[in-house]
């Protein structure tokens, strides 16, 4: 099953992940230097909800930011 969000439609996203070295220069070193760079995923924080929807209650995947921002309407289970 696919990581979207059915309300919004939030999917995974891609990022670096940055590997430095040094000492910051506020703390008396020459600067932080970037040793190396690699490709990582930022994943949604999706959560199965048994929502209200056209009337039905349907099993769906939905955001947390979606959830607490009143987007859905949640059935007692």
């Amino acid at each position: 099953m696919s990581q979207v969000c059915t309300i919004c439609g939030k999917k995974t996203q891609v990022g670096n992940q940055i590997e430095r070295r040094g000492l910051a220069k506020w703390k008396g070193g020459v600067g932080r230097k970037i040793t190396g760079k690699t490709k990582r995923k930022f994943k949604v924080n999706l959560q199965r909800v048994k929502a209200n929807i056209d009337g039905t209650v349907r099993k769906i995947k939905v955001c947390a930011r979606c959830i607490s921002a009143g987007k859905v309407v949640k059935q007692a289970s």
